[in-house]
């Protein structure tokens, strides 16, 4: 944030265990006690408290650019547990371990059933198998997002929503997933690298390839790379407070 202008492009590379509102408010607090006065700051898109890495905000005038950025593709490294699901999708969750009773919530568009035999025992998957299995995610897909997530139903958040226990339906969207790169497998343990279209959802994702290879899994760490051409490598730490 070397810039002195007000109206300013920021990238941070977000810690774990923080909101991106808390990410807001306290770049907020800094841009105050650098200028003077309040100065708006926004987000272009949110990270899960969970994860980390690439989150871009915005600042004075540049805040009325947001859906300039909202649309842009993005790059995550996400690492995924095999044989056990959670409540949430993620690490934040109710974890146990897979059952089989579980329902798949998202598949791809025109491209047939993914199926693949629950009698194969989970430690015996060949590494070809895995990408061939995972490549019947790529290109189109219907995704339903996650309760737990900040989209808005009815005018309310879903996840203020769910954690009240109310009963709704979340609605499916269609998303593209351009690449899906195995950075390491040693099961239960399944590192991705992937390529998506903005509205994707990692760990819907996760959940989704977890059903397709009978095992369960659920989003273990999530690290966001690129939005756009902008790249984590060019962000800056949280400022302190």
């Amino acid at each position: 944030m070397n810039s002195n202008s007000e109206d300013r492009v920021i990238l941070i590379d977000k810690p774990a265990s923080m909101s991106s509102f808390g990410v807001v408010a306290r770049v907020r607090r800094k841009l105050r006690d650098e200028f003077g006065h309040k100065v708006k700051v926004g987000h272009t898109g949110t990270l899960d408290p969970f994860a980390t890495g690439l989150l871009i905000l915005l600042s004075g005038k540049n805040t009325k650019k947001s859906s300039e950025f909202l649309k842009l593709d993005k790059v995550y490294e996400a690492t995924i547990k095999l044989g056990f699901v959670s409540t949430t999708g993620d690490i934040e969750g109710e974890i146990q371990e897979y059952s089989i009773s579980g329902t798949r919530r998202s598949r791809p568009s025109s491209r047939g059933e993914r199926a693949h035999s629950r009698q194969q025992p989970p430690k015996a998957l060949q590494l070809n198998t895995l990408e061939s299995i995972l490549q019947n995610f790529t290109g189109e897909i219907e995704q339903t997002p996650p309760k737990f997530s900040a989209i808005k139903i009815n005018g309310q958040r879903a996840y203020k929503l769910a954690r009240k226990g109310a009963d709704f339906e979340m609605p499916s969207r269609k998303v593209t997933i351009y690449n899906i790169e195995i950075l390491e497998y040693d099961y239960p343990t399944l590192k991705i690298r992937c390529h998506v279209s903005s509205g994707t959802y990692i760990r819907t994702l996760a959940e989704d390839i977890g059903e397709a290879l009978g095992t369960g899994a659920y989003c273990e760490s999530l690290r966001r790379l690129k939005i756009g051409e902008y790249d984590v490598k060019d962000a800056e730490k949280l400022p302190e407070m």
